[in-house]
């Protein structure tokens, strides 16, 4: 029998209250508990960043933090990125660059990308590529992906070279 926590937080700027195992990971308290289904489970070890999330405003891995860590804390997921049935400028580049192919990765892709251009708007496309290196895509060869986050900032979509 496992222990219960009650956790109180805001997700996707909405408070919640919850009651969940003490060993329960964040991913699947997003999955399971909320069914937030945009956060993905592959690696399972922190290395691929299909589950990056932003808590306070820093992007985590969620297969590695436990949800009792999330007491008080402010959490969006790719769910929260958006508005209603807007998408999030940057979801928008992303469909408009064709970066989106299977799509698997591509929420914690898009969460990293955000999180980089609050964190830096005036990003080059080298900083870009260091800022996403930890988001594994086997689909796009990442030229896409670089091109719509440079579209963000308004920088030159470059070579073509990823």
């Amino acid at each position: 029998m496992s222990l219960k926590i009650e956790l109180n937080f805001t997700l996707n700027s909405r408070p919640v209250n919850i009651e969940v195992p003490a060993d329960m990971k964040v991913l699947n308290l997003l999955r399971d508990g909320f069914d937030l289904k945009g956060t993905k489970y592959a690696c399972g070890e922190g290395e691929c960043g299909a589950c990056t999330i932003e808590v306070d405003g820093t992007t985590l891995n969620s297969c590695l933090m436990y949800a009792v860590d999330l007491q008080g804390r402010d959490v969006m997921t790719i769910e929260g990125l958006g508005k209603g049935n807007r998408l999030h400028p940057m979801q928008q580049a992303f469909v408009d660059f064709g970066a989106v192919q299977c799509g698997f990765c591509m929420p914690g892709m898009i969460i990293q990308a955000n999180y980089l251009v609050k964190k830096n708007p005036k990003l080059t496309r080298e900083d870009m590529k260091r800022g996403l290196e930890g988001n594994i895509c086997r689909c796009t060869g990442y030229t896409k992906v670089l091109d719509a986050v440079a579209a963000i900032v308004g920088v030159s979509a470059g070579d073509g070279k990823g």
